[in-house]
């Protein structure tokens, strides 16, 4: 096998392993709208916040109060 083969495997193998960390969530809200995330969102117990990425990269953070469900796709 070459170098090239060699390097060209280990970098599928090592795409495949991050593209298998990120698991998209829905995040329901009371009021009904729907907000979809990168991951599963962070939720911080001091400030009683959830905080995430949303498909657009834009960093949210939604009071926990809001939120009515929290599903992964």
């Amino acid at each position: 096998m070459t170098h090239r083969t060699l390097a060209t495997l280990m970098l599928a193998a090592g795409i495949a392993t991050l593209a298998g960390c990120a698991s998209p969530t829905v995040i329901t809200l009371n009021d009904g709208r729907e907000i979809q995330a990168v991951d599963a969102p962070k939720y911080d117990e001091k400030s009683g916040f959830y905080e995430f990425e949303q498909l657009d990269g834009k960093e949210t953070r939604i009071n926990k109060d809001q939120v009515r469900t929290v599903k992964e796709l």
